[in-house]
């Protein structure tokens, strides 16, 4: 396999896209127990509320190595971070509850950063390839996986920590390294390194052949989030201040990341049907629009509003991560890294 189409490669093959996925929904369950996990070690450890903050630094540091590990993967086979990292992680994220210091809490972190980093700067990479000439939907699929890790890791751990409490999470981290031992035998005999231009060009040549598309895409990535932290942040505060009741309030953030999550599985397919531009100039022509008369709104007309935010606002990053990869035949992963 290559990131090079052949004839037989330009269908897209849902079942390898969804092995990819559901990998990446594994992982993503595992570095979503933090947030649960912080009160635990905060009182285990009396913490300030800035080392527990430093947690999260520790666990999203390394993904500035992103553009140096897709580089490495656009010259040589990567496919072991792909198939180690669910395991890695797992096993990471599941010793966190019995960690006996911050420095051993640091040291766990960021072997978890470091194995999310290497699957995300890879694993959409090698998606695109399955995804044949509907990158759009292959980049949907990819989405949808890691959406749906991150809302079920916190349920998952405060389960847990409910049945096992905090020195029975270890057992946690088997569904990680089975992943890793399924992906081990079918991803066998594929390569994350492209077979046209398999020596791409220089870095820096490689950036500023980026920088047309890179640009724009990091303004709309910006604004993109802007919107996105404001909704997830701030909806149920507002809703609560507007005279909702705290679970109707709970219950909307629920329905944004549904719907998102579903806007996500259609939008990369729209985009290779219709154009990436224009479901991106729909994006931002309509979130403000909507989130005007969604102040405005009450009752159920206030819910609809709420469902088609999720889906504009947060829906577009499987069509930006496609239009970065499609870009870059022979710098994909380097390009999907930075």
């Amino acid at each position: 396999m290559s990131i090079e189409l052949n004839k037989e490669e330009q269908d897209f093959q849902t079942k390898k896209v969804s092995i990819l996925a559901s990998a990446h929904a594994m992982h993503d369950t595992y570095t979503a127990f933090l947030p649960a996990l912080l009160p635990v070690l905060i009182e285990k450890f009396s913490m300030t509320n800035t080392a527990a903050g430093l947690l999260s630094v520790f666990l999203q540091i390394p993904s500035l190595t992103q553009p140096l590990i897709g580089r490495l993967a656009d010259r040589r086979n990567l496919k072991l971070l792909i198939v180690l990292s669910p395991a890695i992680t797992g096993v990471a994220m599941s010793l966190l509850g019995i960690a006996p210091s911050y420095g051993i809490l640091t040291l766990l972190l960021l072997s978890a950063g470091i194995s999310s980093a290497s699957l995300h700067a890879v694993a959409p990479v090698l998606g695109s390839t399955f995804s044949g000439r509907k990158l759009g939907k292959g980049m949907s699929f990819w989405m949808v996986g890691g959406e749906l890790g991150r809302a079920l890791g916190p349920l998952i751990i405060v389960t847990a920590i409910a049945y096992l409490e905090p020195g029975g999470l270890p057992w946690l981290m088997i569904g990680g390294i089975l992943m890793s031992v399924f992906l081990f035998g079918k991803l066998d005999g594929i390569t994350t390194r492209p077979k046209k231009n398999p020596v791409s060009s220089h870095w820096w040549q490689a950036i500023k052949k980026m920088k047309h598309i890179m640009v724009p895409v990091a303004v709309l990535l910006l604004t993109r989030s802007m919107v996105s932290a404001t909704l997830t942040t701030f909806l149920p505060t507002y809703l609560k201040s507007q005279g909702s009741t705290l679970w109707v309030a709970g219950a909307s953030l629920t329905i944004l990341q549904v719907a998102g999550m579903l806007g996500a599985l259609i939008a990369g397919p729209l985009s290779d049907r219709f154009g990436r531009r224009k479901l991106l100039f729909s994006s931002y022509l309509v979130t403000p629009i909507l989130m005007f008369f969604f102040i405005q709104a009450d009752g159920i007309l206030k819910i609809l509003l709420l469902v088609l935010l999720g889906f504009f606002a947060i829906a577009i990053v499987p069509v930006l991560m496609a239009v970065v990869i499609e870009n870059f035949s022979d710098n994909r992963s380097f390009a999907n890294g930075v």
